[in-house]
């Protein structure tokens, strides 16, 4: 079960995706504005980010949201995030994903579509994670490891198992 964190100001759509997500096995926080979405993101780790891109700045344009998705990418590159906007057009699409959303759903949404993109993506931020971890530990057993035991001979088919699966 994957615990996502959703961000609309709108309370109405908040609570269709807890009841979609949670039919799908998922657990979901709710926050209805960009602070909400840093402070919960500073208190617990999330499989995915699903947002709004308007709030109270204007709420047509998708600028506000726009302007956050790099700083969230800081936070955590691994953390999937998926915008959702009522004014989809195809260049606001493009621009959130070349800021670093990894998906993007119109409002109003298709469930089958939002399931599909939230299980492929929990999938992706899951793996990316788990790259990471392996990165970490071959450059722990390269470099910082005393030569004794990274050279013993208990470990040399671990290293090299590590350095056949991560790059």
């Amino acid at each position: 079960m994957a615990r996502i964190l959703v961000a609309d100001d709108q309370p109405d759509v908040l609570e269709a995706l807890r009841i979609l997500l949670k039919g799908a096995g998922h657990q979901t926080d709710a926050v209805t504005s960009l602070a909400g979405v840093f402070n919960a993101l500073e208190k617990r780790d999330y499989a995915l980010l699903m947002m709004d891109l308007n709030y109270t700045r204007d709420t047509t344009s998708g600028q506000e949201g726009l302007e956050v998705i790099p700083k969230l990418q800081e936070i955590d590159s691994t953390l999937p995030i998926v915008v959702m906007t009522a004014w989809a057009t195809i260049d606001l699409a493009v621009e959130a994903m070349k800021r670093g959303a990894r998906d993007f759903v119109p409002k109003p949404w298709d469930n089958e579509r939002l399931l599909t993109i939230v299980r492929t993506q929990i999938e992706l931020g899951s793996a990316l994670r788990k790259g990471r971890k392996l990165e970490a530990e071959n450059r722990l057993l390269r470099g910082g490891a005393p030569n004794l035991i990274a050279e013993s001979p208990a470990m040399r088919p671990v290293l090299e198992m590590i350095s056949r699966v991560a790059p």
